[in-house]
């Protein structure tokens, strides 16, 4: 990780969907997956990709016009979380990031960002793959973007999952519920 880079670990998570030049507000996972919510809001926009649909369910609504030109693409979303990825990542290509529960640094391999992108309030956020290059163990990894006169920064990432083991939900008011040991 660059020196000067510090990622906060207690920031909230948010999400509205940005997917095919459309802007919808969104639940992730639509509240199946653990009994309460990823994320609060209304709304998913449709997806062909069956996991990521059970993944973050939702119904659709159409935006303004007003509302889809002023917001930025899920694919400039996706493709800045890939690059401050990269752009932290050491030499060797691993991103750091600390272990809240362990307290241990986790050295990651990047594999994939997430097709969903959902914005709640001001931030925008999306999920990662990466592999713990210690352990082999696959992390999910949320990220908190801020759309700022045409510039987009990363200004969170967390660990919300190890080997598809959630550690935290959300509640209807997109405060995160930290889930404890014996419900994962």
């Amino acid at each position: 990780m660059k020196e000067g880079v510090r990622i906060s670990m207690a920031a909230v998570g948010v999400c509205v969907l940005v997917m095919s030049g459309r802007v919808v507000e969104a639940a992730e996972h639509g509240g199946q997956e653990h009994g309460g919510q990823e994320h609060g809001g209304t709304a998913t926009a449709p997806t062909t990709d069956a996991s990521a649909a059970k993944e973050h369910g939702g119904a659709a609504k159409e935006p303004s016009v007003q509302a889809a030109t002023a917001e930025p693409s899920a694919e400039q979303l996706r493709r800045r979380i890939e690059s401050y990825v990269k752009e932290q990542s050491d030499a060797n290509g691993t991103f750091a990031i600390e272990d809240p529960e362990t307290g241990a640094t986790r050295h990651l391999q990047f594999v994939r960002v997430h097709q969903r992108v959902g914005k709640t309030g001001a931030l925008y956020y999306s999920c990662t793959d990466m592999r713990d290059i210690n352990t082999a163990e696959l992390l999910d990894l949320d990220f908190d973007v801020m759309a700022s006169g045409g510039n987009l920064e990363v200004v969170d990432a967390r660990i919300h999952k190890v080997e598809g083991k959630a550690r935290y939900t959300y509640d209807a008011n997109d405060q995160r519920i930290p889930l404890p040991p014996s419900a994962r």
